[in-house]
């Protein structure tokens, strides 16, 4: 029998698969590594061990709870579906020709990336919708019949429909879909009006293709998923953590896979500002560095930042502007190939290099003996003493040190002259470099100093390098919660049930008209009611609202949260005092006598959010106990240093280290500098702050 106290979370990153059971304050978790060929079989796997640790049988589990890197993996693997774009007439090379903007503007020899479709699978039909919604030429039947046969006779396995301004109108859309659908039902059909209705074809048009592309093969897997946890005895449903911060069903998520982009880095915000509630922090940064990747996030007023257009597969480094945009609701953060499995080299500069391909979890870093032979972050950690090879992931992975030295030597230490301790210094230094680096840039888009900002950090190599991170930024303060390891599969613990609709109204402030903005929210919010109604049949749904708003002329928008009375009654006035006062606190200055464009319209309908319980601070107690020490190479004094070695499950409320020191435990290890000082709190979270 099934008990809804009991809850799973899931979460398939490019290196671990990470499993959490929680049974009321009881939590169990577990990293395997991810199974690519069939990921299903590290989650099940997981699920058998964190119900034997809870001594349960996995029938008992009330609710699960999954994020996965699948939809971005195969966008970025090219490894979706057979897909076939159908639009407007005239329209058929938007995805190919971008927009104007050169991602790198002095790169003479500059090489856009390569549409996700190419152009013998795009085709056209000559109908039009106008700017204004209008009928200008009318579908025609026999065309789209006959298009249908070439669909068929092409062996295509899905189909993105993308027609111009199917935003304001959609009808040309649904009879193209429905007359496919009659003809050919096996087919697998996505409409960018359901998809993404935002104004910007080139956006939307990225957003329906990718949908369609991922939306088979996720569709299999979700539905290989359930029938794994049924065979298991878990009959309870399972839900989706999507990209905007909140949970669907999986009837959604196989219905809009591309909303599961970034799913995984949406519960880690999630988690953090989970945490920064508990400690009443209102500027946070969140930093989330797994095997693959490291997530950078602003979090404030206990809220991650959130955006509605991103990029995924971009081919310059992560390089903003060369990758494809998708236009959906997500958390706005920034990603880097910054992780424990990122491999360095050395550049024709003769500089080492970290990034952005990584040894993921097949073969894995030199260190894991798999058969990796490119030094990766983790191969660096383990010769400055960070990790224990013995003791790797709770004693589960033999770290193998001679395998790590003899890649930075070969790769590294040859290439440049240097020993195997300098090179894994180097590309340590590089790595954490990049990550400071992105984090500044960040910031100062987002107007904020980091300053005045306390780190969280999370995943299985954040606390291996969120001290120096700190010291690079002057971030005083750093967080590490309990479970760290595993943060993003606990984010999906603590996240709402939610689902954010979006809509394209043109309106100028000088013609605003009150009707129209009234029931464009409340269509909006009947449309986003009704999805989280799939997960949550009874309980409280709030919604809530916003404008996108820019001065007349400007290329780009900020997002403006409308109070519910205001949706219900709104004003110009009152519309306009929101935008200046948020355009004044991002830029300075209001634009004096120019008028306001509303361009999209947004409604996040969500379920009622745990209260986090307030944690009172612990004054210093009694100084912990070490378990051994071990010789770790401190970057700040840019020595070797005594480390004390601590294990965290010993530590007591009060109980305080003064660095250098490795606190470790079974998903990873906290390296405190020797500039800082940690205590644990009452929540089990190590507080760490600059020691003075």
């Amino acid at each position: 029998m099934s008990d809804p106290s009991i809850r799973l979370g899931v979460d398939i990153g490019g290196t671990f698969t990470d499993v959490v059971l929680e049974m009321g304050s009881n939590q169990y978790s577990t990293k395997l590594l991810t199974t690519y060929t069939a990921p299903d079989d590290a989650i099940i796997e997981g699920t058998k061990r964190v119900c034997a640790q809870a001594g349960i049988k996995p029938s008992q589990i009330g609710q699960v709870i999954h994020g996965t890197t699948l939809a971005t993996n195969a966008l970025i693997e090219r490894r979706g579906a057979k897909t076939a774009l159908i639009t407007t007439q005239g329209f058929r090379d938007v995805i190919e020709m971008r927009s104007e903007s050169r991602f790198e503007q002095y790169d003479l020899n500059l090489t856009l990336p390569e549409p996700l479709l190419p152009r013998q699978q795009r085709y056209t039909l000559e109908e039009r919708i106008s700017a204004k919604g209008e009928v200008l030429i009318a579908l025609n039947v026999a065309e789209v019949d006959a298009l249908a046969e070439q669909i068929k006779s092409a062996g295509y396995e899905s189909v993105a429909i993308g027609l111009m301004h199917s935003y304001l109108n959609s009808d040309h859309e649904t009879q193209v879909r429905d007359s496919l659908a009659a003809k050919l039902p096996g087919l697998s059909i996505s409409i960018s009006s359901e998809v993404s209705p935002q104004m910007r074809e080139y956006e939307r048009f990225n957003t329906v293709v990718a949908n369609a592309y991922i939306k088979p093969m996720m569709k299999s897997y979700l539905g290989r998923l359930g029938a794994r946890f049924k065979d298991e005895g878990v009959l309870q449903p399972i839900f989706l953590m999507h990209s905007g911060g909140g949970i669907i069903s999986i009837e959604s998520a196989a219905e809009f896979p591309v909303r599961l982009v970034e799913s995984g880095p949406a519960g880690g915000a999630v988690f953090a500002a989970h945490i920064a509630a508990k400690y009443g922090l209102d500027k946070v940064l969140s930093f989330d560095m797994g095997g693959t990747t490291a997530k950078i996030c602003l979090i404030k007023n206990k809220t991650p930042k959130t955006s509605r257009v991103f990029e995924v597969a971009r081919t310059y480094r992560f390089k903003k502007g060369s990758g494809m945009p998708i236009s959906i609701p997500v958390i706005d953060m920034v990603e880097i190939g910054a992780g424990g499995g990122s491999l360095a080299h050395v550049d024709a500069m003769r500089q080492i290099r970290v990034g952005p391909e990584s040894a993921g979890s097949e073969p894995g870093p030199a260190c894991y003996g798999r058969g990796g032979d490119q030094p990766a972050v983790t191969d660096a950690d383990l010769v400055l003493g960070k990790l224990d090879a013995d003791n790797f992931a709770g004693g589960s992975i033999q770290l193998q040190t001679a395998n790590a030295e003899a890649a930075l030597k070969s790769v590294l230490g040859e290439s440049l002259g240097m020993d195997v301790h300098t090179a894994a210094y180097g590309l340590a230094e590089v790595v954490d470099e990049n990550m400071a680096n992105a984090a500044r840039v960040h910031a100062v888009e987002n107007g904020e100093d980091l300053a005045e900002y306390t780190m969280i950090a999370f995943g299985g190599a954040a606390p291996l390098h969120a001290g120096r991170l700190c010291e690079k930024l002057g971030v005083d303060r750093l967080l590490i919660p309990a479970g760290a390891g595993v943060g993003s599969a606990i984010g999906f613990l603590r996240a709402p049930f939610s689902f954010e609709a979006n809509r394209s109204v043109y309106m100028k402030l000088s013609a605003f008209n009150t009707k129209v903005i009234k029931n464009i929210f409340a269509d909006l919010e009947a449309e986003a009611t009704a999805f989280v109604r799939t997960c949550d049949a009874t309980g409280e749904i709030f919604a809530e609202f916003k404008a996108y708003m820019r001065y007349a002329g400007q290329g780009e928008e900020i997002p403006i949260i409308v109070g519910a009375e205001q949706a219900a009654h709104p004003d110009a006035a009152s519309f306009l005092q929101l935008f200046e006062t948020d355009y004044i606190n991002l830029f300075g200055r209001a634009v004096d006598g120019m008028d306001v464009e509303i361009t999209v319209w947004s409604v996040n309908a969500t379920t009622r959010v745990e209260n986090a319980i307030a944690v009172n601070l612990s004054s210093k107690g009694e100084r912990a106990s070490a378990s051994g020490k071990r010789k770790i190479f401190d970057p700040g004094v840019s020595e070797t240093t005594d480390a004390c070695v601590v294990l965290r499950d010993q530590l007591q409320t009060g109980s305080w280290v003064a660095g250098p020191a490795a606190i470790t435990e079974d998903e990873t290890t906290i390296i405190v500098p020797s500039s800082r000082t940690a205590i644990r709190q009452s929540d089990g979270c190590i507080d760490i702050t600059t020691t003075g």
